[in-house]
């Protein structure tokens, strides 16, 4: 029973960051649309995800300083 109990918190969490970044990638997209195309060439130019990471990066920690903010 602790087996399935843990499998379902993990996959809990999987799913919580994946609509996470999904929701990052969505509001970067829609908000700062040059920069998010912009680091997608790059990303797909280059072979390297970095800058797109570190553009998703800072729209969450955004969101998170805003929803502090005003808590």
């Amino acid at each position: 029973m602790s087996l399935a109990r843990w499998s379902v918190s993990l996959i809990a969490v999987i799913g919580i960051l994946a609509a996470t970044i999904a929701g990052a990638t969505i509001w970067l997209l829609l908000t700062d649309p040059v920069r998010g195309a912009d680091t997608v060439s790059t990303a797909m130019a280059t072979g390297d995800i970095t800058p797109f990471m570190r553009a998703l990066g800072g729209v969450i920690v955004d969101a998170l300083r805003d929803l502090f903010r005003y808590l």
